[in-house]
């Protein structure tokens, strides 16, 4: 296991080799990434692949045989090879094994990169098929951002999330096992760009799950500070808002290929809401932009 720490201008971000998990995000020395604790959640920025959220049992059949994946998959449970590095940049590789084929009976190569510029930090999933048949996946991302965010000392409810646009969202019900219920929603934003942050509404729904949000973008920010964070996804059709008890002082924004399984989905894994299909030898790239400010 190794920490590597990139650099440009004010931002500096920390990547653990272990499940290639950023660990650390600061703009001007200010830390805006959730540090973990064990008290409510001990990760930061897990890398979900090749499920995001659960399987109905932790099991699924598939093409290539049974998937016995628990929650979010196996990436992060993984110590991951830094296949390059500069200044501003690190490369993770992660690979399939007689051990991964055992859960997950695919080839695979996951390749993930951290790279910092103006844009902020870009985080990109590189997943190429190595194997004969086709592979079928779902990925995402699960950063969570410190409340207070630096530079200003509002509370969690005081916080909001603002999008590009007007729009009106449902999130489907969770159940305590993970599974998701398309047919049973609650109304969350209704004709408004402005969702409020609240520990009450996700402690309630127990994860927030956003379908087509405008644009692709999301900003939490402080309305009295104006200090905060926006994430630009393109290419990620889910969106996952979660924070883990009633006084956890984090939230996860998290872009998602895909999601949890769902009532009215089969134990097919190749039929989940969201699976990505890459015939052999294809690559696939998917990025997503973290902008503090």
């Amino acid at each position: 296991m190794s920490m590597v720490t990139i650099r440009h201008e004010d931002l500096e971000a920390t990547i653990d080799s272990m499940g290639a998990q950023l660990m650390s995000l600061k703009l001007d020395g200010g830390e805006y990434l959730w540090q973990g604790d064990k008290r409510w959640w001990s990760r930061r920025a897990p890398v979900l692949f090749p499920i995001v959220g659960c399987l109905r049992n932790d099991f699924a059949t598939s093409a290539q045989g049974d998937v016995r994946l628990k929650r979010h998959g196996i990436a992060r449970l993984y110590d991951h090879e830094v296949a390059s590095a500069s200044e501003d940049a690190v490369t993770f590789r992660f690979a399939s094994s007689d051990e991964t084929r055992a859960s997950f009976p695919y080839d695979f190569e996951l390749d993930m990169t951290y790279a910092l510029s103006d844009r902020g930090l870009t985080q990109t999933f590189v997943v190429t098929n190595t194997g004969s048949v086709t592979l079928p996946f779902t990925l995402g991302g699960h950063p969570a951002f410190n409340i207070p965010i630096p530079g200003s000392d509002e509370t969690f409810d005081e916080y909001e999330f603002r999008f590009a646009r007007p729009w009106t969202a449902y999130t489907p019900a969770i159940d305590d096992a993970g599974i998701a219920d398309f047919g049973t929603t609650t109304l969350v934003v209704d004709d408004a760009d402005v969702l409020p942050l609240s520990h009450e509404l996700i402690a309630h729904l127990l994860t927030i799950t956003l379908l087509d949000v405008p644009d692709r973008t999301i900003t939490l920010v402080g309305p009295h500070s104006g200090h905060g964070v926006t994430l630009d996804f393109a290419g990620f059709d889910y969106l996952g808002i979660w924070t883990a008890a009633l006084d956890a002082p984090f939230v996860a924004i998290e872009p998602w290929r895909g999601c949890a399984t769902a009532r009215d989905e089969s134990d097919v894994f190749e039929d989940k809401r969201g699976t990505t299909i890459l015939q052999p030898n294809e690559t696939g790239r998917y990025s997503f932009d973290i902008r503090p400010f």
